[in-house]
């Protein structure tokens, strides 16, 4: 092992004890709490127990009075079932009553069945297993690198989540940016919720897994020996260079008799057993009373860090019809918001040189993490990055890739993150790459998230503003960017804001209301030209975002053209453009909408053939303005 040659002092008899009693502790509050709830994973919990134990009141650093102190070790408990256990050590080192605990699970208790943010010892929501450990590798990253500071961080990992791809994403990012401040605790109780766990108790196969991953690895063959954990968790903090695994063999209602090690027993309450677990696990505690041991402070302040208010340094600098990609764009609009705040930050799957997230790694290659192709792990890592309010995060793939994370994205919503995405390569207009990198339903997907702002800017000068607001918007923000480049349409002073649209065309006898974002934004504004040469007027509304859309430009345009709307995305039917505006005017009769988008999978082809053939091109707008008037 590879370390500093600190000497290994094991704790007293007294400690030892001590911990063993606030282990049964633990277990009889998680069991009492889901029994008074009538739901939840008691036996989950007891697995876990001195793990639990010997983290919250040996080994971490925290303060109760600032439970998300900058400065405090971490610890992420991605098996989220087993909140009830975390709740429990929180409330044994004094944070809230422990009588708090039999509120678990009820309507009016901050106690929820996973763990939330709402609680204000929690980081992220965990529960939707597999998330924990690329969560803990931002948060450890962020120490290392960009704070450099000691804080460490530690994740409680289920044997049964670890079948998830998104942990051993997670295991290659740690051992590639050499965490050694990271600490995965693999609670291999060997049994899952219908069947026994893949590898049930084979500990050496997690070892060489971990080990081929780059992970010092410890192997403890009695999970539950307070022991052998402090010696563990000292290991860990000698390692360098290294994250470190532990690999603790446990056993799934352990002290509970009759369910200890059964199956069957996964998410349900003890009902008739709760009695005699506690009478039995009761007769093994020394110190009834309260604990003696206390957990220690950080052993430094951190400052808060400044993340309002966050500008472009410059404005947008463009000529007015000149063609710039808002992937480009987006690209510049980062690195200015970077160099007007140093905890802007970015993240990437090897898409940089594509999505024009490497404008800003040049500039700033300190604050950028290349998170290789694991977009799982990619929104992990930056939602890990955010927590405590250290960082604004920009995430950028194509937007297609993102799908991948969709899960990721949603628990980040229920974590109440703010970072922030950009999707490139949006649609059919990518061109001759295919159905595959093709993204016609990213727009629906982000839409759905809950707080979610979606931003389709149509040009570099919006797309530059989009970035510098997405900055400062609460909640998940997703921004559209497209592959073609497109003209530059408005001025770098133009003002944007969240929910309001553009009305970009209009005169006193439009006939009809088209509304285009995006690569179809030009498309629209072609067709007004050919058809103001027809004598046929439109007004033409750039929405800039399409969440939350701005209902009231939109039925005031459509009020004024007689009722007559057209959209034209470049994005599937279902959660598009279309959709959104049907949703705004749904409520309003004599409103007639006719919707363009693409309603069959795509095919390569040129971007001009492909926007033609699948009918959201110029052409295929004049026509549906046509249909209306007729």
């Amino acid at each position: 092992m590879q370390g500093s040659g600190e000497a290994y002092h094991r704790p007293d008899r007294q400690t030892v004890q001590e911990l063993r009693d606030i282990a049964n502790k633990l277990r009889i509050h998680s069991i009492q709490s889901t029994s008074a709830a009538n739901s939840g994973h008691p036996t989950s919990c007891c697995s876990a127990a001195e793990i639990m134990s010997v983290l919250f009141f040996h080994v971490m650093k925290y303060r109760l009075d600032k439970p998300r102190d900058p400065a405090s070790d971490r610890f992420i408990m991605s098996k989220g079932h087993a909140a009830p256990i975390l709740y429990a050590a929180w409330a044994e080192a004094g944070l809230f009553p422990v009588d708090d605990l039999l509120t678990l699970r009820k309507n009016t208790s901050i106690l929820e069945g996973h763990p939330t943010p709402r609680q204000n010892f929690i980081d992220v929501g965990t529960g939707s297993l597999g998330q924990g450990l690329s969560i803990s590798c931002g948060m450890a990253y962020n120490a290392k690198y960009w704070e450099k500071t000691d804080y460490r961080t530690y994740c409680l990992i289920g044997d049964g989540e670890s079948s998830e791809g998104s942990v051993w994403e997670a295991c290659a990012f740690g051992s590639y940016y050499k965490l050694d401040n990271l600490v995965a605790i693999f609670d291999v109780n060997r049994l899952g919720q219908s069947q026994e766990a893949p590898l049930q108790h084979e500990t050496d196969i997690y070892r060489r897994r971990l080990e081929g991953f780059g992970w010092h690895v410890c192997v403890l063959e009695d999970g539950h020996s307070v022991e052998e954990l402090c010696k563990a968790f000292f290991e860990a903090s000698q390692v360098k260079d290294k994250p470190t695994a532990i690999v603790a063999k446990t056993l799934k209602g352990k002290g509970i008799p009759g369910v200890e090690n059964e199956l069957n027993w996964h998410g349900k309450p003890l009902g008739d057993k709760a009695a005699a677990a506690i009478k039995a696990i009761s007769g093994l505690i020394n110190n009834k009373g309260p604990n003696a041991l206390k957990a220690s402070s950080p052993s430094q302040e951190l400052p808060v860090h400044d993340i309002s208010n966050i500008k472009l340094s410059s404005p947008p600098d463009y000529t007015l019809g000149q063609k710039v990609a808002t992937r480009v764009a987006y690209g510049t609009g980062l690195k200015k918001i970077g160099e007007n705040n140093k905890y802007v930050v970015a993240m990437d799957g090897d898409t940089k040189n594509s999505t024009y997230a490497d404008t800003f790694r040049k500039a700033f290659p300190d604050r950028f993490i290349e998170c290789f192709i694991a977009e799982q792990n990619l929104v992990g890592v930056a939602i890990g990055t955010t927590t405590r309010n250290r960082n604004v995060a920009f995430v950028s793939t194509f937007a297609c890739f993102l799908s991948r994370a969709y899960d990721q994205i949603r628990m980040g919503a229920i974590s109440e993150t703010n970072t922030n995405f950009c999707g490139s390569h949006a649609g059919i207009s990518i061109g001759e790459d295919g159905a595959s990198q093709m993204a016609l339903e990213d727009i629906a997907m982000f839409r759905a998230i809950p707080g979610s702002t979606v931003f389709y800017p149509s040009d570099a000068v919006s797309c530059e503003r989009a970035v510098e607001l997405a900055a400062n918007t609460k909640g998940i923000c997703f921004i559209r960017s497209s592959r073609p480049a497109t003209p530059v349409f408005y001025s770098g002073t133009e003002p944007f804001e969240v929910g309001k649209a553009k009305v970009v065309r209009q005169s006193a006898d439009d006939k009809v209301t088209v509304i285009g974002a995006g690569i179809t934004f030009d498309e629209a504004m072609k067709a007004y030209d050919d058809l103001a040469k027809e004598g046929i007027n439109v007004r033409v509304v750039d929405p800039f975002t399409i969440k939350p859309l701005d209902k009231d430009t939109i039925l005031a345009a459509a009020k004024a053209t007689g009722g007559k709307v057209v959209t034209v995305e470049d994005h599937y039917a279902h959660g598009g453009i279309g959709e959104a505006v049907a949703g705004a005017l749904a409520a309003h009769s004599g409103i007639v909408i006719k919707s363009l988008c693409v309603r069959e999978v795509p095919r390569s082809g040129t971007k001009d053939f492909l926007m033609d053939h699948f009918g959201i091109s110029a052409k295929q707008i004049k026509e549906a303005v046509k249909e209306l008037l007729a």
